[in-house]
């Protein structure tokens, strides 16, 4: 079973209530930055779509990359791999608290899940393509699904491109949404961020 940690920026009033919020979180925001280190130790970073799932009490991200990229290469070196989840930010000004002679801050939700890379084979990769496709288009039907597409022109595709599954052994969260402040100054921040209002903590 998959833990949620309290490792990243351990204040226990920036977390979560429970993991599956941290989830909700995760399968809300699955465009994701996907970290790794090469074979020099050198830092390694792509940015793409994945599909949450949940088998037998683990938690699997699937998702493609390009071949022979960078990335690509390092991930094949190291499978340690850092998935980060991040959603809408805000800067929020001490001059919105009701006292406000401290410092300014930023509000934000983010997820850090560690794991290990497997790549897939053709097969694999094929059936990820029409899964995430579904997925994404939310009409197995589409004009977009895999099916409606010429086998030439998906095969001539998948050669550029490979699939992943990532099993996660670790997620580490941040929800700084405010809950350090005062109702007068949370009310105050809701007003001033508008729309963003899921940057605020509830009362």
């Amino acid at each position: 079973m998959i833990k949620v940690t309290d490792i990243m920026y351990n204040i226990p009033y920036f977390k979560a209530n429970n993991k599956e919020q941290v989830l909700a979180f995760m399968f809300a925001h699955p465009f994701i930055t996907l970290c790794g280190v090469d074979k020099h130790n050198h830092p390694v970073a792509t940015h793409i779509p994945v599909i949450l799932e949940e088998r037998d009490g683990k938690i699997y991200l699937l998702a493609h990359i390009m071949r022979k990229q960078d990335h690509a290469i390092a991930f094949g070196n190291n499978p340690n791999v850092l998935a980060i989840f991040t959603g809408n930010s805000a800067y929020v000004s001490a001059s919105w608290y009701s006292r406000p002679n401290i410092a300014s801050t930023w509000n934000y939700r983010a997820v850090h899940a560690k794991g290990i890379v497997r790549f897939m084979d053709d097969e694999g990769l094929y059936n990820l393509l029409i899964k995430l496709t579904n997925h994404f288009e939310g009409d197995e039907n589409s004009l977009a699904a895999v099916k409606n597409l010429s086998a030439e022109y998906v095969k001539s595709n998948m050669k550029a491109i490979v699939g992943l599954e990532i099993e996660i052994t670790d997620i580490q969260h941040v929800f700084k949404l405010s809950q350090n402040r005062d109702e007068a100054s949370k009310q105050n921040i809701k007003t001033k961020l508008g729309s963003d209002l899921d940057l605020v903590a509830s009362s």
